[in-house]
């Protein structure tokens, strides 16, 4: 069984039948279909039809022209019809500057006739290889584009003064093509700094195209990242573009860069340092013109050990550094967030607007948010899908089941005396109530005080409501 070809579509463009025919018996163990034609006109259609891989283009129809304006003329045509089509003009012997002059003009590359056979052959294999590079390429980019702009963005929401010192930093960065750097907490926001300052850069309208290190497989980082030849490894059925070519001309995320492996680090300080990336499996280097943004959660005592991460690689990515502070430590942005996600979830789910109680508010902005932002989202969706009546109380979020500190300031109110009489429960209750106010809800005091462990005091202020 012959082998099948390597590439679809050839269209072959001369007034000269002998050329045409000449050409379709020598390509056609190249593609699987030459279409000949001496009409420039004709062409044009079937290349806006059929998007070929080659274009094979003579520089002059008119007999005795020899200047190549006719071949500019459908050059430009071609390419304003299709941005991305790969032209290789037929010259006539000694025409060497009427080709350099179609190179400039945006051909590929061009022949001259007469044409050696292995010449053309090469020519064109190599214009249609181009040409599928360039395809790949823009389907790699559009993949890039639908998963760099998930819906449900969500603002970087603050007033506080350490969400104003990150929007400072961002404002300042952004314009430029310096790397940065964020660190923070799981939940923190890293990502949507990240997009604030795609946003605010000179790349805005590229891509910016985001990759999770510590979602992809150790072995294939590698590929994910620099792309490979078909063949490199046992799985690389075809040849594939990495991210770090996919982003070219915008802003490529390295999202949990600290899991990035050790052996892998050097490779990306050289693509960094030289603006060339190297696929898997090839000796060619490709260059890349790509802004670096990365994040890590990693704490600064592990991120500066050379064991784990290369000092040269982190002087490299934190050119500027923007730490995110954690939820906790910017209580007064909760309410903002909280009426923010509340609105979205109820928009969401066709719920009605609820009333948060003072009360309620002051509970959740003393919570301590082991997932930061990530899980006061959640809360607020759990809250919006399960709570009842006219206004949102404490039991609607899952505070207690990660069991942090609350931190509530004291109430204005004074705390109530213990009513008369002799009921054990109620005693008990009052209790309770008293040490929560008095150690500004701070469970792990307030259990102290008590006599009882955190669960035993969870245990108690579930059964009686608080």
């Amino acid at each position: 069984m012959a082998d099948k070809p390597a590439f679809d579509l050839c269209v072959v463009v001369d007034d000269d039948a002998d050329i045409l025919l000449a050409a379709r018996l020598l390509l056609r163990e190249l593609f699987a279909e030459v279409v000949t034609t001496p009409s420039p006109a004709e062409a044009l259609d079937v290349i806006a039809k059929r998007s070929p891989d080659v274009v094979l283009l003579d520089a002059n129809f008119m007999r005795g022209a020899t200047d190549g304006r006719e071949g500019f003329l459908w050059l430009g045509r071609i390419l304003a019809r299709d941005p991305d089509a790969v032209v290789v003009l037929i010259t006539a012997h000694g025409g060497v500057q009427i080709a350099v002059e179609a190179m400039k003009q945006g051909a590929t590359d061009f022949v001259s006739k007469p044409w050696n056979n292995e010449r053309l052959l090469a020519t064109v294999r190599t214009a249609a290889a181009l040409r599928n590079s360039r395809r790949a390429t823009g389907l790699e980019k559009a993949r890039a584009q639908a998963i760099a702009t998930p819906a449900g963005d969500v603002p970087l929401l603050g007033e506080s003064a350490a969400i104003r010192r990150v929007l400072a930093l961002i404002e300042r960065a952004g314009p430029t093509d310096a790397n940065v750097l964020i660190t923070g907490e799981n939940g923190t926001g890293k990502e949507l700094v990240a997009r604030a300052i795609h946003r605010a850069s000179r790349r805005a309208d590229k891509v910016m195209l985001p990759v999770d290190l510590g979602a992809i497989a150790e072995p294939l980082i590698d590929s994910e990242l620099f792309g490979h030849l078909k063949g490199s490894f046992t799985d690389a059925r075809t040849d594939r573009i990495g991210r770090m070519q996919a982003a070219d001309g915008g802003t490529l995320f390295l999202d949990e860069v600290g899991n990035l492996p050790l052996h892998l680090q050097p490779k990306l300080l050289t693509a960094l340092e030289q603006r060339q990336i190297t696929p898997v499996g090839s000796n060619k280097s490709i260059p890349i013109d790509i802004r670096v943004v990365s994040a890590t959660n990693l704490p600064p005592e592990q991120l500066e050990d050379p064991r784990q991460f290369r000092t040269d690689l982190l002087f490299r990515l934190n050119t500027v550094e923007i730490p995110l502070p954690p939820l906790r430590e910017r209580a007064e942005d909760v309410p903002l967030l909280l009426d923010h996600f509340l609105g979205v979830y109820a928009r969401k789910y066709g719920k009605p607007a609820r009333a948060l109680p003072a009360s309620v508010l002051a509970a959740l902005s003393g919570y301590d948010w082991p997932g930061n932002v990530r899980a006061l989202r959640h809360a607020a969706e759990r809250a919006v899908i399960l709570a009842e009546g006219d206004a949102y109380a404490v039991s609607d979020f899952p505070l207690a089941r990660s069991a942090p500190a609350i931190r509530v300031p004291p109430v204005a109110a004074a705390i109530p005396a213990p009513e008369p009489g002799l009921h054990l429960g109620r005693a008990e209750k009052q209790m309770i109530e008293r040490a929560l106010q008095k150690h500004a809800y701070n469970i792990s005091s307030a259990a102290a005080e008590l006599g009882l462990t955190r669960g035993s005091l969870y245990r108690r202020m579930e059964k009686h409501g608080l």
